[in-house]
């Protein structure tokens, strides 16, 4: 086994970082991990010194920069995002709590760009949407837009990825699991100033159009199927659930953003993910507060 005992003053110097991350391709597992936990106890400042590594022609060592990059960018992230559930009340801005909470996973996501590109959807049904048009005929422009045109659709195949609860692989892949197509619904119903908000049935999450005159329902995860309240109380005999009042009225974005956090807290203690199961939990007590 090479010796990785190297002398670390509380500065490294150019020539000790070097012979340091040379050793982060070593092939023995042990040297690996004492090397990664030595570079990590210098905190984010390693990242910067390890940015021109995330380059390498080495494929190992690459790798693993990027690993190292990855975790401090995740870390500042999972901070920025607790800070915000903390000091935010129940009326947050539940698009900046989305793109904190994908950051979280994603932390180099241009988030601006995401941003731009449910701008431009909103403008595109801007354009198609006929002004007085009754809220049928409506959300049937949204739908053919947002699930015929663009193609978004639930992912069944698939209904327990984690990739389904996080906006930006949402908008990337144009699929999700139903409250975060539901989200992408509520931001552009956001842009259009049109009073649609999140209803949380038990086991699925839906949206609502209300008006003086029209009160329709929004199952975003169906290609943004129409229902009547009927059809809701349905679901829930069907379901064994109880007729509540609760179930059927508008989610607080701090509670549809704890929704989510409690979808993927399930997801990853499935998977036996005991990291990340831990930092779901911490955002759902941050946000139940």
């Amino acid at each position: 086994m090479r010796s990785a005992a190297i002398e670390l003053a509380e500065e490294l110097s150019e020539s000790q970082r070097m012979a340091l991350f040379s050793l982060l391709a070593d092939e023995d597992g042990a040297v690996y991990r004492a090397v990664r936990a030595k570079i990590v106890s210098f905190g984010p400042q390693a990242a910067v010194w390890l940015q021109p590594h995330t380059l390498s022609s080495d494929p190992v060592l690459r790798r693993r920069a990027k690993e190292i990059v990855l975790h401090f960018g995740r870390q500042a992230a999972d901070n920025r995002f607790l800070g915000f559930c903390l000091k935010q009340g129940e009326e947050l801005d539940l698009e900046q709590g989305a793109w904190l909470l994908a950051q979280t996973q994603y932390p180099d996501i241009n988030v601006e760009g995401y941003r731009a590109l449910l701008d431009y959807y909103a403008q595109e049904l801007r354009e198609r949407i006929q002004p007085g048009s009754d809220a049928r005929k409506l959300l049937g422009t949204i739908n053919d837009y947002l699930f015929r045109e663009l193609g978004f659709a639930g992912n069944e195949a698939n209904y327990h990825e984690p990739d389904n609860s996080y906006l930006n692989r949402v908008l990337d892949r144009r699929m999700g699991n139903p409250i975060n197509l539901s989200l992408v619904y509520l931001l552009l119903a956001r842009r259009l100033a049109l009073p649609i908000v999140g209803i949380g049935l038990p086991g699925h999450f839906i949206c609502r159009f209300q008006s003086t005159a029209t009160e329709v329902f929004i199952d975003a995860f169906n290609c943004g199927k129409l229902l009547t309240k009927a059809d809701c109380v349905q679901y829930l005999l069907q379901g064994n659930y109880s007729v509540r009042d609760d179930y059927l009225s508008p989610v607080s974005p701090r509670r549809v953003l704890l929704r989510i956090c409690g979808n993927l807290h399930q997801i990853y203690l499935h998977y036996e993910l005991v990291g990340e199961t831990t930092r779901q939990q911490r955002y759902m007590v941050a946000l139940a507060k």
